[in-house]
C-alpha cells in the first residue's frame, strides 16, 4: 500500500470514530455525514457501510439503510452485521419475508447471537401470520367491515363511571375538553364513547376522496403538523401554543399519528374527536405508520389491545385504510406524507380516483404516498 492510500485509510478511520461518537450522542444526521466521508476515502470497508445503514435506520430512512447494508454484504458476504442491518430495515418496513432471509443468514454466521435469534423468531411468527391470513382470505374479494358489526348504542355505561360522557349522538367541545383533561390524568374514556368517536370518524372518512381540496379564505391561516407518534403531551403543547382546532383555527395532521410513543390511543382519539367536532377544520392524512405491519412492530397494536381491547385493533386498521392520501391547499400546495412520484404525468385527478382502501403496498402509485425514500432508491 503506498503512502497516499495508507493515509486515506487512516483518515477514514478517524472519520469513523467521529461518526461513532456522533451516533452515541444521537446525532444521526451528523453521523451519516461522517460515515460518508469515511466511505469516500475507503469505500471497500464493509463496516462503514453497515454503520451508515444503522444511522439511516435511526432516522427511518429505511430505503437508504437497505442500500448501504446491501453494499456491505457485497464487500464481505460473511459480514453478519450487513445482513443484520438490512434485515432490521426490512423488518421496520414490514417486509417480513425479506427480513426473514437476512436474519436466517445472520443465524448461520453467528449461531449463538441472542438478538439475531429473537429477530428471527419475530420474523418467522410474522410470516406465518401473513400466510395464514392469505390462506383464509383466498377467494374472498368482498370487503368486510368490522365496523358494521359494532353498535355502540347497546354498550352500557356503568353507574360508577366518572369520566366524560356524550349525551346523544353529537360530540361537543365540552366533551372533548373534558376528554383531554381525562387523558392528562392518564385515564381513558368509556369504550362506548371511544367506539362512538371512531365510528363517526369512519363515516366522515368514507365520504371523502383520496385527495382532499382545502380552501383557506383570504386573511385566514392553516396549520400543518407532521408526525406526532403517540406523544400526547407534545400534541397538547401544540394546542397550547397554537390554539385548539376550530373553524377559525384549522389543522392538517399529515400522518404518523401513532406508534413509538406511549399515548397513541389518546392521540388518535383526540384527533378523531376534533374531526367529528369540526369536519372542515381538522384534516387527517395517512402516513406509513397507519398500517397493520407498523402498528404490530412499533407498539400501537399492543397499546390498543391493552387499553381498549382486541375489537379496536381491527377497527382502527379499517379506519386507517379510509384516511385520505393527500391534500391540496388553495390549489397551490400539495401535502403528502411520503413525497412525489418517480414518473412524470401523475395528475391530481388520478390521485382523486385512487381506491385507497388497502394496506400500504410495497410498489405502485399508492406506495409513493408512504415510502418515497424507498421508491426513489428502487427507481434510481
Amino acid at each position: 500500500m503506498d503512502a497516499t492510500a495508507n493515509s486515506d485509510v487512516q483518515r477514514a478511520e478517524e472519520f469513523k470514530l467521529k461518526a461513532n461518537d456522533a451516533f452515541k450522542a444521537n446525532k444521526f444526521s451528523q453521523a451519516i455525514e461522517l460515515y460518508s466521508q469515511a466511505i469516500e476515502l475507503n469505500s471497500s470497508n464493509a463496516v462503514y457501510w453497515a454503520n451508515r445503514a444503522f444511522a439511516h435506520t435511526k432516522l427511518e430512512e429505511y430505503g437508504s439503510a437497505v442500500q448501504d447494508a446491501t453494499k456491505a454484504i457485497e464487500i464481505d458476504s460473511r459480514y453478519s452485521k450487513g445482513y443484520y442491518r438490512r434485515g432490521a430495515a426490512y423488518l421496520a418496513m414490514g417486509k417480513f419475508k425479506e427480513a426473514l432471509k437476512d436474519f436466517q443468514q445472520v443465524k448461520k454466521i453467528c449461531p449463538n447471537d441472542p438478538d439475531a435469534t429473537r429477530k428471527l423468531k419475530e420474523c418467522e411468527k410474522a410470516v406465518q401470520k401473513i400466510r395464514f391470513e392469505e390462506a383464509i382470505s383466498a377467494g374472498d374479494d368482498e370487503r368486510r367491515s368490522v365496523a358494521d358489526s359494532i353498535d355502540y348504542h347497546i354498550i352500557e355505561v356503568e353507574p360508577h363511571y366518572a369520566g366524560p360522557r356524550i349525551d346523544g349522538e353529537e360530540i361537543t367541545i365540552e366533551f372533548v375538553k373534558a376528554m383531554l383533561d381525562e387523558f392528562k390524568k392518564q385515564k381513558c374514556i368509556h369504550k362506548r364513547y371511544a367506539y362512538q368517536i371512531v365510528l363517526k370518524t369512519l363515516d366522515l372518512l368514507r365520504s371523502m376522496p383520496s385527495l382532499v381540496d382545502v380552501d383557506v379564505p383570504n386573511g385566514g391561516h392553516f396549520t400543518v403538523c407532521g408526525d406526532v407518534h403517540g406523544q400526547y403531551f407534545d400534541l397538547l403543547n401544540i394546542f397550547d401554543l397554537n390554539g385548539l382546532p376550530s373553524e377559525e383555527n384549522p389543522y392538517l395532521f399529515n400522518g404518523d399519528f401513532v406508534d413509538r410513543g406511549s399515548f397513541s390511543v389518546e392521540v388518535i382519539l383526540t384527533l378523531f374527536a376534533f374531526k367529528c367536532l369540526y369536519p372542515k377544520a381538522m384534516y387527517l392524512a395517512r402516513g406509513n405508520h397507519e398500517s397493520k405491519s407498523m402498528n404490530k412492530i412499533y407498539g400501537f397494536e399492543g397499546e390498543v389491545r391493552s387499553k381498549l381491547g382486541e375489537k379496536f385493533v381491527e377497527l382502527f386498521a379499517e379506519v386507517f385504510c379510509w384516511l385520505p392520501l393527500a391534500h391540496v391547499i388553495n390549489n397551490k400546495v400539495f401535502v403528502v406524507h411520503g413525497g412525489l412520484f418517480s414518473v412524470d404525468g401523475v395528475k391530481l385527478s388520478d390521485i382523486r380516483s385512487i381506491d385507497r382502501f388497502c394496506e400500504p403496498p410495497e410498489e405502485g402509485t399508492i406506495s409513493y404516498f408512504f415510502y418515497t425514500w424507498l421508491m426513489l432508491l428502487i427507481c434510481n
